[in-house]
């Protein structure tokens, strides 16, 4: 399952964080950084999946 995370991550992040968390501090986060760049998002989203 963290596999379909990782690759949804790449392609969507705040769908990969989503999917590990839920809504809450770190999707909101999430979405923000992807506005902000899109590297950023990818970066925090694989940092999230790999952390937990």
């Amino acid at each position: 399952m963290d596999a379909i995370r990782v690759v949804l991550s790449i392609l969507l992040p705040p769908v990969g964080v989503f999917l590990q968390v839920g809504i809450g501090l770190q999707f909101w986060l999430n979405i923000l950084l992807t506005l902000c760049g899109y590297i950023p998002g990818i970066v925090h989203a694989v940092w999230i999946i790999a952390k937990r």
